[in-house]
């Protein structure tokens, strides 16, 4: 059986889960204070900031600078009121943290933080102080649409004051629930795809034996005489006459080029990260491949996913079969008949580069067509 494997590389990160450059978050949540009631004044507030409270804000990240550790700005705003003082206290608070994220599935990513931050008050206590913060913090995404996720996440924020109520150093310990919607933007391009095609395949062919060619006969006469051609004979029926064609076996249901032999087609796409979603242009190339297949009835394809090692095991075969079987159904809804084709997956146990970067990441996650007759 002679087989023709074309391999289709697909470009784009993983970088993350994320396909996206930028992710603005709107948060709201609680913040719980562990010096609310430092004065000894029942509901007073004292260093630190202020009582228990409701926060809002927004978180910034940035997926385009690093493949592991992304960067993240929050701002954080929230107001109550401290015993002797009149009017509101106002609390701001800026973090700068590395976030790192560990998808789970196409549609869910936990995540963890940490960083470093500068805390201002307004309005507040005497003995409160602006200061330097640490942070850390651990949430979940889970997608709502393409470029919309639900964000939930615990966040806990160390402070030393530089003057407790008695005059010493004291300790600030802030815990915050927060929820909010992720919106991502600016999609990343898709790297460049190369792909291996394999030399073609062509059948060894036994050519007729030469047959001499006969001797003018030389009849005496006043005139010479004229001796036709024979017509020109196409033995294969591929519609490519025997003197010109150099494959003059071709087995009938094959579409032959210009020299008389089997033509073969490659097919290319690009999937996103932890998706099997074919875009407008892998959309063109399946129909162009498809209609190769309809010309060509003497040939199978079998559809091979390949993922790169981002996730578990488990979660990338599926993703590798979920990628091989969204090609067959849509060759099979332009007409192939699914006798004729099959789908499997190798999840990430065949990588065809290294999964330590982003370039050999996208070259992993590929599909492989298989042609037999």
């Amino acid at each position: 059986m002679k087989k023709l494997v074309f391999s289709s590389l697909l470009a784009a990160t993983l970088l993350g889960a994320s396909d996206y450059n930028y992710e603005v978050s709107p948060v709201i949540g609680y913040l719980w204070n562990s010096t609310s009631n430092e004065t000894n004044v029942n509901n007073g507030g004292a260093m630190g900031g202020v009582q228990n409270h409701a926060v809002y804000g927004a978180e910034v990240q940035i997926n385009n600078v690093c493949n592991t550790v992304k960067p993240e700005i929050s701002v954080l705003y929230g107001r109550d009121k401290v015993a002797g003082q009149s009017g509101k206290t106002g609390v701001l608070t800026t973090m700068l943290n590395g976030v790192y994220e560990m998808p789970v599935d196409s549609t869910l990513t936990p995540f963890a933080k940490a960083g470093f931050g500068y805390e201002w008050y307004t309005n507040t206590h005497p003995s409160d102080f602006d200061g330097l913060l640490v942070d850390a913090g651990v949430g979940l995404k889970t997608e709502i649409t393409k470029q919309i996720a639900l964000k939930l996440e615990a966040l806990y924020m160390y402070k030393m004051n530089n003057n407790g109520v008695d005059g010493s150093n004291g300790e600030v310990h802030n815990i915050a629930a927060l929820a909010g919607l992720t919106f991502s933007f600016d999609q990343k391009a898709a790297a460049p795809v190369v792909a291996a095609v394999a030399a073609p395949v062509v059948a060894a062919v036994v050519a007729p034996e030469a047959k001499p060619e006969p001797k003018p006969v030389v009849v005496p006469a006043p005139a010479p005489q004229v001796v036709k051609a024979a017509a020109p004979t196409d033995s294969d029926k591929d519609g490519v006459f025997d003197p010109q064609d150099k494959c003059p076996a071709t087995p009938a249901g094959f579409k032959v080029d210009a020299d008389g032999c089997p033509v073969k087609a490659t097919l290319h796409l690009n999937f996103a990260t932890n998706s099997n979603k074919v875009d407008a242009a892998g959309n063109a190339k399946v129909a162009a491949f498809g209609a190769f297949l309809k010309e060509s009835p003497a040939y199978k394809a079998s559809i091979v996913g390949h993922t790169d090692s981002t996730a578990s095991d488990t979660y990338n075969q599926k993703l590798s079969e979920k990628r091989a079987e969204i090609v067959k159904d849509m060759l099979i809804k332009g007409g192939v008949d699914a006798s004729r084709l099959s789908a499997s997956g190798k999840g990430e146990s065949q990588p065809v580069a290294t999964n330590k970067t982003k370039e050999g990441r996208a070259e992993n996650r590929r599909i492989e067509v298989e042609l037999s007759h």
